[in-house]
Formats: structure tokens, C-alpha cells, sequence
């Protein structure tokens, strides 16, 4: 199996060689190709990715971090144990790797390698230690970017941007798995866009048979260039090994993140205003399509930039930038690889025609982090917080973006509002027989009504509705 292995990987380099170098010799008169093929030169028999890892380890680096943790005593809830036991503090050490970026010291790796990290120590790959300090972390891409102080330029691992990466493309995972040292594995790209695996909320993952283990989290994945096209984040398994199934974080998002770290320092989440769904075999038959592609906008938030810029409901997204696009999650991470003020290039089908929409790119509307409304007075709400939803809000708390009301943010002890069991989430659907769509609503009937004994309240708590005739005493 070996000898044909490198019969094939010969028989394609003489390929591509030049006319001189492809001259395969033939048995005599016959015309058929001989059975072996010996190497007629030193390079033909030390076909090797050596060339490839030596340019691209000395930028992957092992990444120490270190945090306090609370261990938890065994009666933990027990109000009268508890007093005879405190938490103990102790110390927990975890490794990764990480991507050097750019020679003055920036270098990339995954948020989970460094969450909650006191002290992180960043070790190369010719052995010099630094202590790192964080410039920006990123818990929806699963990214941070780290800065270590240096007095001559590091090496770097240059951003594959070409977008040309293919299913089949031979890859190379570098990194620290199980903390052994650097490491390096070979594999293939096993499939793109992957878009149904967790972790983050802008998910369109690499994915890769290149052995990927705990430890290679940050890491590189590097082409045949010797070009970064992704960021090793995570795999599948049920056994805590690789199993030939790891995903990996897009050189798009990695070079988004990076930038923003550099530049504006906060990154902006952009927010296209649409639902979409996947086209299935059904939708595509009814819709005239001679396959299942794109996909299908369903509703559109008024006044986002999908409405601004023309988008319908029913038109079909084929495309966003020239790269297909078959779900939101697709169309989410798209726009995230975009600098807030940019424009994104939509190929859209309407009527069984291609256009194309240039559509901002846009923050949500709304205040992610709103002051919310004290609630004082005789009422049932009395000693509650209210926050008017917005799509900045919601998207912040992971409620539905295209949810508007007023809902309760939070509950004092032992106020009125506590005694009649509101709690964080419900939302405001009618008081006092009016509806209430937003802060100015409730603050004109609680101002109205204050001090009434008996209050009429419709609220929807996880979606259902529940109606109550509230009694002050």
C-alpha cells in the first residue's frame, strides 16, 4: 500500500513538472507503461510536508494560562452545613496553542483557552517565554486575540484570503496536544460551512480529518502554501480523542477579529434584519427551483438594512460576496467577516430572476445593555426592573431579535412585585386592560392608576399566556 502510495504521489509530480521532466520510459514496442517507476532524482525520493511545517511552526505557540477556581464543599446548599465549611480556592492550570499573527507580538487563539485567565504565558516554538496580555476577547467566535512584548520582529503565519480552499485540499493541524510539545498532523479538508456544530454563535466551521486533540485548541491549520486558512477550536468525540472529526474557525473571521483588536478594539456584531430558511426538496419543487438551494427569507424586521436595502420576504438568498449560502447561520457568519459600514453583495432570486442587493452592514437597532426602569408606587410591580426589548438587547440575552415589548429584567427581595411571583423574562402583554408596547405605555398607566386595589395583568412567561386579577392588600 505504501509503494503505491508513492507511486501516485510521483506519478503526480512528473505531471506537473515541465515536457523535459515528464518523459516516461515504455517497455519496448509495446507502448505500455512499466509496471515501477524508479525516481531519477534525490527530490523524488523525499517527498515531504518538512518544507511546509518549517516555514509554518515557528509562528504556532503554546499558550499557558492559569485561574482561581472555587472548589465547592459537599454540603454546598445546605444553609446549615455551610456554615461549618467555606470554598476553598485553588489554582487551575490549562495549555493551548496560538497563531502569531503579526511580527510585533499579536497573536490569535480560542477564548476558551484563556476564559477566565489570571496569568497566561505564551511559549514558542525555538522555547523563549512571554507573558501575554489580552487585547480582546470574543465569546460568539470563540477567538481572542493576545499581545506579547518583544524586541525583535516574530515570525508570522500569513492569512490564506484567497477564499479558494476545497473540499479535498490536503491541510496541516499544528499545535500542543495533551501538552506533549509542538505537534504536527496531516489531513484533508473533510467539508466547509459547517453550520450545525455549537460552540459559537457565528459558526461556519472547517472541518478536517487532520487529528486534532486537547491541547491543539488555538492552533493552527495551514495549506500546502504554508498559509493560515483556519484556527483549530474544537472536535467530535465521545471519547475525549480525535476521532478524524475536528472543526476549525474560518481565516475570514480569524483575520475580522484580529483587525478589530487592533483597530476600533470592539467588534461590532452586524445584524441583517431577515429571517432565513434552508430550501428543501418541498420548498424547491413549489418555488420552480430544479434543486434545493439558498435560502428563503421569511420575514423582515421594518426599518433593519435588509429592508432598506430592498430585500422581500419570499426572495430566495443564493449567495452573499460570491460564496453560496444555504442557511442564517451561513449568512450570519458572512456578514460577521465584514467591518461594521461595509457593504455585502447579496445574489438574490425573485420571480425566478437573479439580482443582486448591496446591503450594509449594520449593528442591530436598539441598546445592547439598556439602564432598565425602577418600579416604585402602589402596584404589583412595584420593586421589579423593567427593560424596553430591542433587537440589540435581545440578541445580547438570546431572546428572539424580532421580539418588542416591555419585560421584567429583575426582582427585589421581599417587594411587592416578589410576593406575586414575577420573575426575570416575563413580559408585559396588558395592564389595567391596555396594551403595553414600550416603557412610555407602562410609565403612563402605573402613573394613572397608582394606588388602585385590584390590577387587571396579561403576561407571557416561556411563551405562554397567563391573565390574573392582581389584589393589593
Amino acid at each position: 500500500m505504501d509503494a503505491m502510495i508513492k507511486q501516485l504521489l510521483l506519478a503526480s509530480l512528473l505531471a506537473a513538472a515541465p515536457a523535459a521532466a515528464q518523459d516516461i520510459p515504455f517497455a519496448p514496442e509495446t507502448g505500455a507503461p512499466q509496471d515501477r517507476i524508479v525516481p531519477e532524482n534525490r527530490a523524488e525520493m523525499q517527498l515531504s510536508f518538512a518544507p511546509v511545517v518549517r516555514e509554518a511552526a515557528p509562528a504556532v505557540v503554546n499558550v499557558y494560562s492559569r485561574r482561581v477556581v472555587q472548589n465547592q464543599h459537599p454540603f454546598a446548599g445546605d444553609p446549615f452545613f455551610s456554615r461549618f465549611f467555606r470554598n476553598q480556592p485553588r489554582e487551575q492550570n490549562s495549555l493551548g496553542s496560538g497563531v502569531i499573527v503579526d511580527p510585533s507580538g499579536v497573536i490569535v487563539t480560542n477564548n476558551h483557552v484563556v476564559a477566565g485567565a489570571t496569568e497566561l504565558r505564551v511559549v514558542l516554538a525555538d522555547r523563549r517565554e512571554f507573558e501575554a496580555e489580552i487585547l480582546l476577547t470574543d465569546e460568539s467566535t470563540d477567538l481572542a486575540v493576545l499581545r506579547v512584548e518583544t524586541d525583535e520582529p516574530l515570525p508570522v503565519l500569513p492569512f490564506d484570503m484567497s477564499g479558494d480552499i476545497e473540499v479535498g485540499d490536503l491541510v496541516l493541524a499544528i499545535g500542543n496536544p495533551f501538552g506533549v510539545g509542538q505537534t504536527v498532523t496531516s489531513g484533508i479538508v473533510s467539508a466547509l460551512a459547517r453550520t450545525d456544530v455549537g460552540r459559537t454563535d457565528f459558526a461556519s466551521f472547517i472541518q478536517t480529518d487532520a487529528a486534532i486533540n486537547p491541547g491543539n485548541s488555538g492552533g493552527a491549520l495551514v495549506d500546502m502554501d504554508g498559509e493560515l486558512v483556519g484556527v483549530n477550536t474544537m472536535i467530535f468525540s465521545r471519547s475525549g480523542g480525535s476521532n478524524g472529526i475536528g472543526f476549525a474557525i474560518p481565516v475570514e473571521m480569524v483575520r475580522r477579529v484580529v483587525d478589530t483588536a487592533l483597530g476600533e478594539g470592539e467588534l461590532v456584531r452586524p445584524w441583517l434584519g431577515a429571517r432565513l430558511q434552508p430550501v428543501d426538496s418541498d420548498m424547491a419543487q413549489a418555488l420552480g427551483l430544479n434543486r434545493p438551494r439558498g435560502a428563503l427569507v421569511g420575514q423582515i424586521y421594518p426599518g433593519a438594512a435588509a429592508d432598506e436595502a430592498g430585500l422581500q420576504q419570499g426572495d430566495i438568498v443564493l449567495a452573499i460576496d460570491g460564496q453560496d449560502v444555504n442557511n442564517e447561520a451561513g449568512a450570519r457568519f458572512r456578514l460577521a467577516t465584514r467591518a461594521a459600514g461595509d457593504e455585502a453583495r447579496f445574489t438574490v432570486l425573485r420571480d425566478g430572476d437573479e439580482i443582486a442587493l448591496d446591503i450594509p452592514v449594520e449593528p442591530a437597532p436598539g441598546v445592547s445593555d439598556p439602564a432598565p426602569f425602577e418600579v416604585d408606587g402602589r402596584n404589583p410591580f412595584s420593586g421589579t426592573a423593567l427593560v424596553e426589548m430591542s433587537p440589540a438587547f435581545n440578541e445580547r440575552v438570546g431572546l428572539d431579535p424580532f421580539m418588542d415589548g416591555v419585560i421584567v429584567s429583575g426582582v427585589g427581595r421581599r417587594t411587592v412585585a416578589a410576593s406575586f411571583g414575577f420573575r426575570p423574562g416575563d413580559l408585559l402583554v396588558e395592564v389595567m386592560g391596555e396594551p403595553v408596547s414600550d416603557l412610555g405605555d407602562i410609565a403612563e398607566i402605573l402613573s394613572a392608576y397608582d394606588g388602585e386595589r385590584v390590577w387587571p395583568v396579561v403576561i407571557e412567561r416561556r411563551g405562554r399566556r397567563h391573565e390574573a386579577a392582581l389584589r393589593l392588600y
